[in-house]
């Protein structure tokens, strides 16, 4: 191989690799207010908490399969998939948003106790 086309090769992939979907554990939680559960009850929260780790598990493994997928066909046609149909960062980043507000309202409104106490 020459030098020119490993480094035409180099580039490529790099650029590739760069572009491709995130993976779930390093997308950080978008701003929830925790304002919005404070009228809740400590069942109602718990509720909410069960359901919005739910969502977070669901999102989280799309996200994780697109990622994987874009693994795979960055090697092929070094154009990661997710990029031609989209991911599912923004929804993970959402419901990671949603669990912070609904354990900071937990603790608020004596649900949840802090480790500490």
């Amino acid at each position: 191989m020459s030098n020119l086309m490993f480094k035409f090769l180099s580039i490529g992939l790099a650029v590739a690799v760069v572009g491709c979907a995130t993976r779930p554990e390093s997308i950080s939680a978008s701003f929830v207010s925790h304002e919005k559960y404070m009228g809740q009850t400590c069942p109602q929260l718990t509720d909410s908490m069960a359901d919005a780790r739910a969502k977070l598990t669901e999102y989280s493994k799309m996200q994780d399969t697109k990622a994987n997928v874009d693994a795979a066909t960055v090697f092929l046609v070094l154009i990661p998939v997710s990029k031609l149909s989209g991911d599912h960062a923004g929804d993970v980043a959402k419901y990671k948003g949603e669990v912070e507000a609904i354990d900071t309202a937990q603790i608020k409104t004596g649900c949840k106790k802090l480790v500490n106490d």
